[in-house]
């Protein structure tokens, strides 16, 4: 199993050129290097009412990458205050 990565522009740029040629995803993936549920879940996430569009795609998911919950780092301040709170 190939490690999880973030699909580029250019994977992106050619999603939308496979589709339009009505390829299956299975193809589009083998094609671009990624997996078939990527392929699928990139899909699923990024299609709207006028079908999946790589710019309107790659915006999306720079909006989400922003939004995304960024992981705390246990600082000596931090752990002080949680053993005060709970010990």
């Amino acid at each position: 199993m190939k490690p999880y990565k973030q699909l580029t522009y250019e994977q992106r740029c050619q999603i939308y050129v496979l589709k339009k040629r009505d390829l299956a995803q299975q193809a589009i993936a083998d094609a671009i290097g990624a997996s078939q549920s990527a392929v699928s879940r990139e899909l699923k996430r990024n299609t709207g009412a006028r079908g999946y569009r790589y710019q309107q795609a790659q915006r999306m998911n720079e909006k989400r990458r922003s939004q995304a919950a960024k992981a705390l780092k246990m600082m000596i301040g931090m752990i002080t205050l949680i053993e005060s709170k709970f010990c």
